[in-house]
């Protein structure tokens, strides 16, 4: 006996010096027992528990150590006002019970106890629901098996146009989002092969659905909206492909009801289509002089029998527009079809008017669209924020961007996944953590990002205060330190060509025309720096804003500071509010982003060596180096760029 405890002490060790993080926050320690668990339901006596249920009954009993739980389905005439996805913990006698009006409500229920128990907080008796009935994840996964902005290794789902096999990791990967509330997927790239949509590729759909739904996820697709001149479909021209996605033509229309409905009879839950249309060279409704609700209407039109949805993208220009204000596209498209959209699709908008920049102001189409339905694209793989090589939390950018646009407003929110088939699923260790926050956000809004810091943390690694505590200040502080070591004040997309990785102020896109290139986004020259979009001989773009901020951002002396160069082009010798010149901030505010740099090495250094594993600290440590040497050379190139200018 002595001997196997002897090693089972050393394969623990083993295992604590190489953590490979493929656990996530759900490091959960298995009980020696079943924990006492039982179900009832209130309001229908045949009533016969489904996989979710048995999802949610297995997770208690092979990990929760408190007190006996009952998990309670109310139906019928009882149902409360926790909405069908929400739940309510009430003390009963000695024990807990959790009360939901469906399965999935009660699996939510369970993980909000792990949760608890995990983070060493106390189990709060009351009410939760989900702020949206729409928190999804959008994968940028192709066919072959690459990933478009993916920094974390091939495609979890597709290989070479079939499904990996490998159905346990679809399974962890279903039960991470129903732990934090994730509760859709679009399984493929929005730059979307009209192959998708074939019926051999649809089998594979149906199969991932099938793994996903006992954890409460739908699946969705994007689609190629002249698909049907690459696929055929039934009857619909004879069984060949049309010549045409002309949105009003009825072989079109006829064509994407029938290809509707084949993937209803295998998959009844489907989801919907999402679709970036007539932008970046994608088809859309544009070639055939429709408009966005002309093709929406026609999809939506389709799907709607079987309650699926259109999330239809508002990110829409062309490298063929020459040098107009990007940023100003969607309002100028969507605003005048206000109104104009079927009740089932949902305009999809970037949570900034560009590209997903270390900082934008937010999207003034959220301002503008009074009688549509939105939701909110974010992106969770750092495409521009160090690219799974720098540690940068998006809790605090989330959460600004939340304070400008009232989730009220909104039916849901997407988040661009960064997920891949490495160990740790998403290329940094703490690029875990923004999987997990864009989740419980997307639950709650309301809630602080220290405190889901604090909450992931706690779970990832471990609940020692010195090191939560630490490093949910590290955390915090990480987006403010990207922003100042790539773009401070305003400045935006002067990153490197197509890959979006490291300064290129000189002139980054590829595709745009010689003449304008060298000053597109920052305008730099001997008159000044920024991008003029005021009322002032500028675009006006910051007329597209509700007041009191068209206003605000209109004027160089109220613009915050965050913003100015986004909206102004200034002179170099420009007075800023502490007294410095803009030279003289954008240097400083460089070098203050390359010493928070410096700082989280030397923390993570003191703090990451005591608490986490070898192989953890290991990898994180060689990311921070890379962060740090990568900072400096964004301030230098930038800085000497911009001298020749300003000095």
């Amino acid at each position: 006996m002595k001997q196997l405890l002897a090693i089972i002490v050393l394969l623990a060790a083993l295992t604590a010096r190489g953590e490979d993080g493929h656990a996530l926050w759900l490091r959960l320690q298995a009980n020696g027992q079943p924990a006492d668990v039982s179900w009832t339901c209130v309001g229908d006596n045949g009533y016969q528990p489904s996989a979710t249920l048995q999802v949610a009954m297995a997770e208690l009993k092979g990990y929760w150590k408190g007190a006996p739980i009952t998990l309670s389905l109310v139906s019928g005439h009882r149902q409360g006002l926790f909405g069908k996805e929400g739940f309510r913990i009430q003390r009963q006698g000695s024990g807990l019970t959790i009360r939901s009006h469906s399965e999935i409500g009660l699996l939510y229920g369970a993980y909000y106890l792990l949760r608890q128990q995990q983070t060493g907080e106390a189990v709060e008796v009351g009410e939760q629901h989900p702020a949206f009935s729409l928190r999804v994840l959008n994968h940028w996964d192709n066919l072959n098996g690459s990933i478009e902005r993916g920094y974390a290794g091939r495609s979890i789902f597709w290989w070479n146009g079939r499904p990996d096999r490998n159905r346990d990791q679809w399974k962890e990967y279903g039960r991470a989002n129903a732990s934090i509330g994730i509760n859709g997927t679009v399984l493929n790239n929005v730059n979307a092969s009209p192959r998708m949509l074939a019926t051999e590729y649809l089998d594979s759909v149906r199969q991932i659905a099938d793994v996903l739904r006992p954890y409460g996820m739908r699946v969705y697709l994007s689609v190629n909206f002249a698909s049907p001149m690459s696929v055929a479909v039934g009857s619909v021209n004879g069984g060949k492909v049309l010549s045409t996605a002309d949105p009003l033509d009825p072989q079109v229309a006829a064509w994407w009801q029938q290809k509707v409905a084949e993937i209803y009879r295998a998959i009844p839950d489907f989801g919907g289509f999402l679709v970036k249309a007539n932008s970046e060279g994608q088809p859309g409704p544009g070639d055939y002089h429709r408009s966005h609700a002309d093709g929406a209407n026609m999809l939506a039109d389709a799907i709607a029998p079987y309650g699926g949805i259109i999330m239809w993208r508002a990110f829409v220009y062309g490298y063929h527009e020459g040098a107009t204000d990007r940023v100003m596209k969607a309002v100028n498209e969507f605003q005048p079809l206000d109104g104009q959209f079927r009740k089932n699709v949902i305009i999809q908008i970037k949570n900034g008017p560009l590209d997903f920049q270390p900082r934008e102001p937010y999207s003034p189409l959220f301002d503008q669209l009074k009688q549509t339905p939105m939701m909110a694209e974010l992106q969770i793989t750092q495409e521009y924020l160090g690219q799974s090589r720098h540690l940068v939390y998006h809790g605090p950018m989330w959460k600004e961007f939340f304070g400008f646009v009232s989730p009220s407003t909104l039916t849901g929110v997407a988040g661009v996944a960064n997920i891949g088939l490495d160990s740790n699923w998403c290329g940094h260790h703490f690029s875990q953590a923004n999987w997990y926050v864009y989740g419980r956000l997307a639950w709650d809004p309301g809630q602080s990002s220290a405190t889901i810091a604090r909450e992931w943390l706690s779970q990832t690694f471990t609940t020692d205060a010195g090191f939560v505590n630490a490093m949910t200040e590290l955390m915090e502080s990480s987006h403010e330190a990207c922003v100042n070591y790539m773009m401070p004040l305003g400045l935006h997309h002067i990153f490197k060509g197509d890959h979006h990785y490291g300064p290129e102020p000189e002139g980054n896109q590829p595709n745009f025309p010689d003449e304008w290139k060298p000053v597109w986004y920052h305008k730099a020259g001997k008159d000044g720096i920024g991008f003029n979009r005021s009322t002032h001989g500028g675009t006006g773009a910051s007329q597209q804003y509700r007041q009191p901020f068209s206003s605000i951002y209109d004027d160089p002396q109220s613009c915050p500071e965050e913003y100015l160069l986004w909206f102004h082009h200034l002179p170099w010798d420009y007075r800023m509010t502490d007294g410095t010149t803009l030279w003289e901030s954008l240097q400083a505010h460089y070098d203050e982003g390359v010493k928070a740099v410096e700082t989280m090495v030397t923390s993570w250094a003191a703090i990451g060596r005591k608490y986490v594993d070898q192989r953890r600290y290991d990898e994180v440590s060689s990311r921070l180096q890379h962060q740090l040497e990568n900072a400096r050379e964004w301030r230098t190139h930038c800085l000497n760029y911009f001298r020749q200018f300003a000095e």
